[in-house]
């Protein structure tokens, strides 16, 4: 049953005591498919994100030639236990330039960018598209380089939907800026040791060089031969409890606990330093300090004893939505007082209110806002199933009884009534 148009969160009004278990790392779930699908056997991904993002991959990576069998996790509903018949680089043959064989990436900007790089493997073309948002964000760079070692990428604009003309290996080098997007680099370095490129990064921007390193240390640890690998917890979904938790604490005392299980220590993932981010410095970096938890972040400013600058915040204005603007408009509609410079977001302390957030089909929006609904009453969510991006059983979490959720009611804003748990999530589970 999917979830209704908009979704109140209920303040709980007593301590509780929750285990919180995160769904896997999105981030490393779809390199990991890439690198799974490019190596010479089997391998198993334990712990692999269930959620828009990895489904558009495997059904892409399917559509490619891809053996894949997917199984449920035993210790996560979120998650999926995943095996990968590697194919060594075979990629089924695309279509003539006419008839290209299809590969819908939906809002995923991971799937766009490596599934590009990838194709340039196969022989034949294939059409890369995506929602309307993806249609906007850019491809430029990624492009510029495919072309760069040889490969005929027709876009107008340099945009998606693109047409990738695969002609399989092709040894070169080729340069590529991290600017906009640390995806390009890591497109290009995932299918590199197939194609024979030498891929160089012309800058190393700090806010997306840690994206880059993630990458090259996965490839260096990947069982390419075949076996196994576990994937990570998402810290960026986990920055929801952590600030859930430091939330709390005023109004329910020190019972209330919240304790996230399973945190990671690889330090892959940027957003594993959250939690020494709390209480909130003066100033925060997307450059710096955080990645997408800077917007979970922006939560916690309202209450703080300070004004709270967050810096660095360009590379928003280029992901799901233009998330400075959105930021600032949601925080505003709630009673904060919010100051827009550049590419830097002033939130100043004050008193909060309730009010209908618009999410503007992000997911990450969607669960910030919500975390704030179980601090703020009357706090309510339009379009909740966006979650289903990265985290389809969030609100789950949110309502499942402790230990394993926050045991929070959850109601329909237009009926007012409750949501039965077995309603709370965006859509059944298709594997």
């Amino acid at each position: 049953m999917p979830l209704p148009a908009s979704i109140e969160v209920v303040p709980p009004d007593k301590p509780f005591g929750s285990q919180i278990a995160l769904p896997g790392s999105k981030s490393i779930t779809n390199r990991a498919l890439i690198l799974a699908a490019l190596a010479e056997a089997s391998v198993t991904l334990e712990g692999a994100l269930w959620s828009e993002d990895t489904q558009v991959m495997v059904g892409a990576l399917a559509r490619l030639g891809i053996a894949l069998q997917v199984q449920p996790d035993p210790t996560e509903a979120g998650n999926r236990r995943i095996t990968v018949l590697g194919s060594g680089g075979r990629l089924a043959p695309g279509g003539p330039p006419e008839r290209p064989v299809e590969l819908f990436v939906g809002n995923a900007g991971t799937a766009a960018r490596f599934l590009t790089a990838l194709t340039c493997l196969g022989q034949g073309c294939y059409r890369l598209d995506g929602v309307p948002r993806m249609r906007e964000r850019p491809q430029a760079e990624l492009f510029t380089a495919l072309r760069n070692l040889g490969y005929r990428i027709d876009s107008p604009g340099d945009r998606l939907p693109a047409v990738v003309h695969g002609a399989g290996p092709r040894p070169g080098s080729c340069t590529v800026s991290i600017g906009e997007s640390s995806q390009f680099a890591s497109a290009l370095l995932l299918s590199a040791p197939r194609a024979g490129w030498t891929v160089h990064v012309r800058d190393s921007h700090p806010e997306e060089a840690p994206y880059v390193a993630m990458t090259r240390e996965l490839a260096q640890r990947f069982p390419h031969s075949g076996g196994s690998m576990a994937i990570e917890p998402d810290a960026s979904s986990g920055s929801y409890f952590w600030a859930a938790a430091h939330l709390l604490r005023r109004p329910l005392g020190p019972g209330a606990t919240i304790t996230v299980i399973g945190w990671p220590t690889s330090g892959w993932q940027v957003d594993q330093r959250f939690p020494e981010y709390l209480p909130l410095p003066p100033r925060v970096s997307r450059q710096q300090d955080l990645g997408d938890s800077i917007l979970t972040a922006a939560m916690l400013a309202p209450f703080a004893s300070g004004p709270i600058t967050f810096t660095d915040l360009g590379r928003l204005r280029l992901q799901e939505c233009e998330r400075v603007q959105a930021l600032r408009t949601e925080l505003t509609r709630c009673g904060a007082r919010v100051i827009e410079a550049h590419d830097t977001l002033t939130v100043y302390p004050g008193p909060m209110h309730g009010a209908e957030i618009e999410t503007y089909e992000d997911h990450r929006l969607a669960m910030c806002f919500a975390t704030l609904g179980l601090h703020v009453p009357g706090v309510r969510i339009k379009n909740p199933s966006c979650v289903a991006k990265t985290f389809p059983n969030f609100f789950r979490k949110l309502a499942a009884p402790p230990p394993v959720g926050l045991g929070v009611i959850l109601l329909d804003s237009r009926t007012r009534l409750p949501l039965p748990l077995p309603d709370l999530d965006p859509r059944p589970p298709t594997a």
